[in-house]
């Protein structure tokens, strides 16, 4: 009895061992595929923008895999719907994460869903890597090691319309915000504050700020509070289906107003929910055009229409395009069978990279933004073109 009773501790002893070491030792992939997550809208009324993203990444990813893959390994991209919603993004990253053993996330769509992301990312020592949003909670000074970004924020956004609109000859005052009543539209509103304050309009805060809930198109008060104020510009920080319906209306009754969408209003959406009434609708873009005459971009159009055909080249494609780009060149320093913590450090190493966009990419320790570039477009004829904010003076 007492021999046995000694051989089971010995065993405890034994697995508390086992346990410890593989504690000590950094989870690694497997040699042979390489799995990454994305937990993103496929479904509802941010679908367009989950699928878009998607559709450039695996679009970049069958491009490599075609092409014997990395390292001898093939990527696999496994994509998770969270509807664009908080409590189902938190699962998701977690089965990712823990079930599914993905090396990193790429390209969730949202600021509400990245909330919740970011801290299961830092918990959990998992790369949350190009994200679809310019909000404030993943661009922290010094950066989150688990959080690495591509797009231009939104306060680089919001602040190139600002300065666009001063340039047109419109005044602070007669700026009005149409925004989403959460992270969302909370990072867009203050960049755009934060901008207006830094250009010497200290009553920022007062301007006509109307709102709506997301997944929701009412849009009726924040309409009633934006017409009473009779703005000259308004800036609009949404998704597509709400955005589309307040300008719809608005235009009625401010037919000269100028309205300005941040880049995650999903641009070629809006246009089709906008039809005629989408002539002179502004959207800053962070990326460059899509029908661009630029490497990077013509490099995007061609493998779309080989490897993914029967989808037309979009501003929301075109960045997990790119996204999956800088990502895959991480993954070429990181070695055959990375860990989850030197795929950070190979991408940390990226400087003075190419993607082909005309702006080269530079990472460090400090920096985990590839690019702080605006392009700001404008609907003409129901396309979108490349605006000159001075085409907008009244």
């Amino acid at each position: 009895m007492q021999k046995e009773q000694t051989g089971k501790h010995d065993l405890y002893g034994l697995g508390t061992i086992l346990l410890f070491i593989a504690l000590l030792v950094p989870w690694k992939v497997s040699a042979g595929e390489i799995p990454i997550g994305m937990s993103t809208a496929l479904s509802g009324p941010s679908m367009a923008l989950g699928n878009g993203v998607k559709l450039g990444v695996e679009t970049y990813f069958k491009k490599i895999n075609q092409a014997g893959g990395i390292n001898n390994n093939t990527i696999r991209l496994n994509a998770l719907d969270d509807g664009y919603e908080p409590d189902k993004c938190g699962p998701n990253m977690r089965k990712l994460i823990d079930e599914d053993k993905v090396l990193a996330v790429i390209g969730n769509v949202g600021t509400p869903t990245a909330i919740v992301a970011v801290p299961i990312a830092a918990e959990k020592k998992t790369l949350l890597f190009g994200a679809f949003t310019g909000a404030g909670v993943l661009r922290k000074t010094p950066p989150d090691r688990y959080v690495i970004n591509y797009r231009a924020s939104y306060e680089e956004e919001t602040a190139a319309m600002v300065d666009g609109f001063l340039a047109a000859g419109i005044k602070p005052e007669q700026i009005a915000f149409f925004t989403q009543n959460d992270g969302y539209g909370d990072a867009g509103y203050q960049g755009a504050i934060k901008a207006l304050k830094a250009r010497g309009y200290a009553d920022a805060e007062k301007l006509a700020h109307g709102r709506y809930t997301r997944n929701t198109v009412n849009v009726e008060d924040a309409l009633a509070t934006i017409l009473n104020a009779n703005p000259k510009a308004v800036i609009m920080v949404g998704a597509y289906k709400p955005c589309a319906a307040f300008i719809k209306t608005a235009k009625e009754m401010l037919p000269d107003t100028i309205y300005a969408n941040v880049s995650f209003v999903g641009s070629i959406p809006l246009a089709k929910e906008l039809g005629p009434a989408g002539e002179g609708v502004v959207v800053t873009q962070v990326v460059p055009h899509f029908e661009a005459n630029l490497p990077g971009v013509a490099e995007f159009r061609a493998d779309l229409a080989k490897l993914s055909s029967g989808n037309d080249p979009d501003f929301t494609s075109l960045e997990g395009y790119l996204a999956a780009k800088i990502f895959i060149e991480g993954l070429k320093k990181a070695g055959p069978t990375p860990s989850r913590e030197e795929i950070i450090d190979a991408i940390e190493g990226l400087s003075n990279l190419d993607i082909g966009i005309g702006i080269p990419i530079n990472f460090s320790k400090a920096n985990h933004q590839a690019s702080h570039q605006v392009w700001p477009t404008i609907i003409k004829g129901g396309k979108f073109v490349v605006l000159n904010w001075a085409e907008l003076k009244r």
